[in-house]
């Protein structure tokens, strides 16, 4: 008989948000599939259970992933947990839940703590839609075209990002986006746990040269309701040429990304583009 995989919470800070329901499964499976298992050793040790493990992460998923699957089709009980919050949420584990829908095995969910729902509960922005955008990309028009693709988007934006990429995300949301409100949320549940009030154009000069630290969380303002009526030609075709020198894209093809985004005609762009 097929065992079962358990998407288990853990805290993503304090260690007294483990529930006792997560305790339980961690300590009856037969394997834990841990992105970081020095991570979760810690978690592990701290409430004494004992339950070996097998690491799961991002280089590694795809051939852990079926042996992992074959051992839960040979009977084993396993429990994914990320180093922090919920697996499969911008995570690797996504990629293991799938594999084991496809397979056929029962997966269970075990909740627990999450950073993004905590950012937009402490954010004291408009909430009631929202749209989580996790992690940008790393590949510089990777993220131009995320961005890009937001620039119109009305509900709330939720991002994670790292310290040490802060900075140059809050350049480039300026740059797309305007200024807008900004809540900056750090270090949920930990001592140093802050939220910070600010705007797109402040946060993008304060912490240019004096980046912060920890788990970061951005919780963005969508755009206003007369988003699309604002934008001017020069808008538009500001944007064209940031396509076509930052994604290699020909005049033509950049106007018609930016007349998509901004509701500017393309010939106009276009021939704005040719004339400088």
């Amino acid at each position: 008989m097929s065992g079962k995989l358990y998407v288990v919470g853990t805290p993503i800070g304090n260690l007294g948000d483990i529930s006792p329901r997560a305790l339980e499964t961690l300590e009856s499976v037969d394997f834990i599939a841990a992105e970081d298992t020095r991570v979760t050793l810690k978690l592990l040790n701290h409430f004494g259970i004992k339950t070996p493990m097998i690491s799961y992460f991002e280089h590694n998923r795809r051939a852990k992933g079926e042996i992992i699957v074959e051992r839960i089709l040979g009977g084993e009980d396993c429990a994914i947990v990320t180093d922090a919050g919920m697996p499969a949420v911008s995570d690797p584990g996504e990629e293991l839940v799938a594999l084991c829908h496809e397979r056929g095995i029962t997966v269970c969910a075990v909740p627990g703590p999450s950073a993004f729902v905590a950012a937009i509960a402490l954010s004291g922005l408009s909430v009631g839609r929202f749209t989580f955008e996790g992690f940008l990309s790393v590949n510089k028009p990777g993220r131009k075209e995320h961005l890009s693709s937001l620039v119109n988007e009305k509900r709330t934006m939720v991002f994670y990002e790292a310290p040490h990429k802060l900075a140059a995300t809050l350049k480039d949301m300026l740059f797309y986006f305007g200024d807008r409100k900004l809540v900056i949320v750090r270090e949920i549940t930990k001592i140093y746990e802050e939220v910070i009030h600010t705007s797109l154009e402040k946060a993008a000069a304060d912490y240019a040269e004096n980046p912060l630290k920890g788990e970061i969380v951005l919780v963005l303002e969508g755009a206003p309701e007369s988003q699309e009526d604002e934008y001017t030609l020069e808008d538009a075709v500001k944007i064209a040429k940031d396509l076509m020198e930052n994604e290699n894209m020909s005049a033509s093809f950049a106007a018609k990304q930016a007349a998509k985004e901004t509701a500017i005609k393309k010939g106009d762009i276009y021939k704005r583009l040719i004339e400088n």
